[in-house]
């Protein structure tokens, strides 16, 4: 089970991913707007951080940007998922710091194949972190 903040502040759509995501095990807590989701990721960093391009407050370009500035959540992987479908929009959200980017309307067995790539890349890295050093 991993811990999932998705910042959204299209409740429909915010109801259909958290749901999507809950029925696969993982607890996912909606938020509303850019400044909250980046604060509560900073009181309990998440496992993955989705974000919306377009909120009120600060858009998800700009909450990904502080989250690869923060000592500690920078290595959070984080999921864009937009209404924005230009490859220029995605260029942005890719060299602001997000991980992967996914166009909305999407399917939702899409976003789990994606989340849950992003999560087991999470726990190989984790793991290779634990690995003993081998003295030679």
């Amino acid at each position: 089970m991993a811990r999932i903040i998705y910042a959204e502040d299209d409740e429909l759509v915010g109801e259909i991913v958290r749901d999507t995501l809950m029925d696969e095990g993982h607890a996912v807590g909606v938020i509303g707007d850019g400044i909250t989701a980046l604060k509560v990721a900073k009181l309990k960093v998440p496992d993955l951080i989705i974000l919306d391009c377009s909120m009120p407050g600060m858009g998800g370009v700009e909450v990904v940007r502080r989250i690869r500035n923060h000592h500690e959540l920078f290595a959070t992987p984080v999921l864009m998922l937009t209404g924005r479908s230009s490859a220029a929009d995605e260029r942005i959200a890719l060299e602001a710091g997000a991980t992967e980017y996914l166009k909305k309307p999407f399917d939702p067995d899409e976003l789990v194949v994606i989340v849950e790539h992003m999560l087991d890349d999470v726990q190989k890295r984790k793991e290779t972190q634990k690995l003993p050093m081998r003295s030679f």
